[in-house]
């Protein structure tokens, strides 16, 4: 760790290793943010366009097949949040790393990820492929059962490639090399989109063919990974497993944010899981294809905040490992800004071309869903603008190595408060299925307001701490 207590004075050595990545990374960090975020945005619009694309496509199948993905999405998110996690950990580890100038434990954080992704691929996703079908049983799929399994055992067959490609971008992102993580994300979004209706609907596979596309693409983008990192060589990090020496400290380092923000996934699903079960109470099975198709529509207007939240990590992680808490501060603030300017634009969009937007996702047998689907993303938006709240301010946490509070923020935020509200607005007061959505908003507008008051005071105290340090 920098041994300096002044803000400026980041750390430097002429023998280290310098590159693009790590020059945005390192300077002003209202320009880090931009610059990690901008190509993140775009990277992720097209892996949140597949995913609108995907259920179009699968739409057109009908309602049960729409249900099928919408079962299997909670088993999709453990399987796949659990590497997001890792990588997670990784990043904000690799970042505090390269803001302490210490090429060595960056190469070494990258390694201790990726051996530990490759015994999360193993471990996890086999009990999940051979019980998939008792899961979807248990979950209330009923006759969508055999459909959701059939579609989430060939997405486990690609556990592996899936796992991959979510680590691997997490820590070439980390270490602020945006652009080529853009790359190949880009090029396996559009891998997806191309080859859904071919093998959906030219080749007969049906949704079996969603499956396959997803798998298929997931390969092709970690290609150019693998080039970069294990041939080209030119990163920041060294990935030398011959001299590969495991360390409890650094792999401690990246579980403590690792396995929170693994955790923080597993929320997410036990939310849906939840929110599931409530539908299925309230309604039907429809029910279920809207919250399917309308969070994926929704995740298009997240996108940008969620690529925010990504380059908060990385900034965060790396002023944190400078000590330069005041430059951590900026960047934390203005993310926050940047947040809520684009939320307002895109809750205005959206609440008013709500309609039509539905109607583009809910074709053939589907379209008896629109009018609640349209429900589902006008009441959803109104949420935008202050849901970077929430997310920066975990952002924020794991940067500084505190999973544990980042976890308690999601937690709060998306299982308690956002089930709660759910199941107190449908049931006890009557709302039926609008009020789920109505609960679900209000959840996560409620925790985001509680998480950045709490990033707030805790990024205040550091400074207070370092200035009372110097005047020591």
């Amino acid at each position: 760790m920098p041994t300096s207590d002044s803000e400026d004075d980041i750390p430097s050595s002429s023998n280290q290793k310098e590159t693009e990545g790590t020059k945005i990374l390192l300077a002003d960090p209202k320009t880090a943010i931009i610059r990690l975020s901008l190509p993140m945005m775009i990277a992720m619009t097209l892996m949140t366009l597949y995913n609108v694309v995907d259920a179009f496509w699968v739409a057109g199948l009908g309602a049960d097949a729409l249900a099928a993905v919408g079962f299997s999405f909670p088993l999709f998110i453990i399987t796949i949040g659990l590497a997001s996690g890792l990588g997670t950990g990784g990043e904000a580890a690799l970042a505090r790393m390269i803001g302490a100038r210490d090429r060595a434990g960056a190469s070494s954080v990258a390694m201790h990820t990726l051996i530990l992704m490759t015994v999360l691929a193993v471990v996890v996703t086999i009990p999940l492929f051979f019980f998939a079908h008792d899961i979807f049983i248990l979950m209330g799929a009923g006759n969508a059962a055999g459909l959701a399994t059939e579609y989430a055992r060939i997405l486990f067959l690609g556990t592996f490639a899936l796992l991959f490609g979510e680590v691997a971008y997490a820590l070439m992102h980390g270490e602020g090399d945006a652009k080529r993580t853009m790359y190949a994300m880009a090029l396996g979004a559009v891998a997806n989109i191309v080859l859904d209706p071919i093998l959906i609907y030219s080749l007969d596979m049906g949704i079996a063919g969603a499956a396959w596309a997803t798998i298929i693409a997931e390969v092709i983008a970690a290609v150019p990974m693998v080039y970069w990192l294990f041939v080209k060589k030119d990163t920041y990090i060294s990935l030398r497993f011959r001299e590969f020496s495991p360390d409890a400290v650094i792999a401690r380092n990246v579980l403590q944010v690792g396995l929170p923000a693994a955790a923080e996934q597993l929320a997410f699903a036990l939310t849906a899981l939840a929110l599931n079960g409530i539908i299925i109470l309230i309604a039907n099975t429809d029910g279920v294809a809207v919250y399917s198709v309308g969070w994926r529509v929704v995740s298009i207007g997240l996108t940008p905040i969620l690529a925010i939240s990504s380059a908060v990590v990385a900034v965060t992680g790396a002023t944190y490992g400078a000590r330069a808490y005041a430059r951590m501060e900026a960047a934390f603030r203005f993310a926050a800004k940047l947040g809520l300017g684009i939320g307002l634009g895109l809750a205005a969009v959206t609440f008013i071309l709500a309609p039509q937007i539905a109607g583009l996702f809910t074709v053939g047998d589907a379209a008896g869903i629109t009018p609640e689907l349209t429900t589902y993303l006008q009441i959803t938006s109104l949420v935008y603008p202050v849901v970077g709240f929430g997310l920066f301010s975990a952002s924020l946490f794991q940067g500084t190595g505190l999973g544990t509070r980042s976890l308690t923020i999601t937690v709060l935020q998306s299982v308690v408060l956002s089930i709660l509200f759910a199941w107190i607005f449908a049931a006890v007061l009557g709302l039926g299925l609008s009020g789920i959505w109505w609960g679900v908003a209000a959840g996560n507008a409620i925790g985001a307001a509680l998480g950045y008051v709490w990033a707030r005071r805790y990024s205040a105290g550091l400074q207070v701490r370092q200035v009372g340090a110097v005047a020591a």
